[in-house]
């Protein structure tokens, strides 16, 4: 969901102003929408003149109830025009204050993406408008695609309207977009957005069972810097789950805690003692991932690969890498015994 704010009649400098502005903005739309992920946008020539233009706005929105991981601060498309010092200041005041930075714009050095990995970059509305039809377009946008990707950046293409134009943006490797294909302009949070054809996918090879996502059930996940006391608290308060996953501030799994192994660390003699007040993530293996479309038979390949933890849950992923869910391996078994 990303905020749209009326032009700001105040200079780049005057932060207190800009401040209020974005707080104006902030408190508006968390009024109003449904604790999606939330984008907002500030002149980045402002996030760069002072921190408190988004400290200020962090202690507002915690006072929703908004997390600051959740919100993503957007640096105006002024950031082409910053010195480096300054782009790089700006980034660094929105991280400060605990939120996710994304750029307005591409028009900026390459370096400069590379160095700071932004959440997220727009990627030109001009070029996107020229696809599928001008390689010129097409050319540069793989090419930005690629770079963002290369640095974990989530390009986003704005202003989508045709389904020919969708196509050109995933076959280059674009997973985020909004625009007239989808919804019109004054579309709300919950409002329905349009139908679109289904564009399959490259297959490669021939289907093998059913596709994992028949599996998935819903993820129990905790930050990567979780206790093992608050991992313990989790598998006490649900009998039947089977695992933890551990997320980076992407949504990426960076660990997986089996249930099992983990009582057998923290229950012994000295186990709680040793470990409660610590990491969690020191008793975690690392997760084994899937992709979403990814089929049965290719997941219990997945399991079986390294010869080890065979029998753990898998974490299927989306397109970004973000965990979606998890795939216990036994029920895969059982249904392709079934036939």
């Amino acid at each position: 969901m990303e905020a749209e704010a009326a032009a700001a009649p105040a200079p780049h400098d005057d932060s207190a102003a800009h401040a209020e502005r974005l707080i104006r903005l902030a408190r508006r739309v968390a009024s109003d929408e449904a604790l999606l992920p939330l984008i907002l946008p500030v002149p980045a020539a402002a996030a760069a003149a002072s921190p408190d233009v988004t400290g200020q706005l962090e202690l507002v929105l915690r006072r929703t109830g908004r997390r600051p991981r959740d919100i993503t601060v957007m640096l105006g498309p002024d950031l082409a025009e910053l010195p480096r010092t300054a782009a790089v200041r700006a980034a660094a005041h929105v991280r400060d204050s605990g939120f996710r930075c994304a750029f307005a714009t591409a028009a900026v050095p390459v370096d400069v993406i590379l160095d700071q990995a932004p959440f997220l970059m727009r990627l030109p509305r001009n070029l996107v408008a020229g696809l599928p039809g001008d390689e010129r377009s097409a050319a540069v946008v793989e090419g930005m695609a690629r770079i963002a990707r290369s640095a974990g950046v989530y390009p986003v293409a704005p202003g989508i309207s045709s389904v020919d134009q969708l196509a050109a943006l995933r076959d280059a490797g674009v997973r985020l977009g909004h625009g007239p294909l989808f919804a019109d302009d004054d579309w709300t949070p919950g409002a329905r957005v349009r139908p679109l054809p289904e564009i399959p996918p490259a297959q490669g090879g021939g289907q093998e069972g059913p596709p994992v996502s028949t599996f998935i059930g819903p993820p129990v996940a905790l930050e990567q810097d979780a206790t093992a006391a608050e991992v313990l608290d989790a598998f006490t308060n649900d009998p039947v789950l089977n695992s933890i996953i551990l997320l980076d501030h992407r949504e990426r799994p960076v660990a997986l805690l089996d249930r099992s192994r983990f009582l057998l660390s923290v229950s012994g003699p000295y186990g709680h003692a040793l470990h409660a007040a610590r990491p969690a993530r020191r008793l975690a293996d690392p997760p084994k991932t899937v992709p979403l479309h990814t089929t049965a038979m290719e997941a219990l390949r997945a399991a079986g690969a390294s010869g080890e933890r065979v029998h753990d849950d898998l974490v299927a992923v989306n397109a970004f890498g973000q965990a979606v869910g998890v795939v216990a391996v036994g029920d895969v078994i059982a249904a392709l015994s079934r036939g």
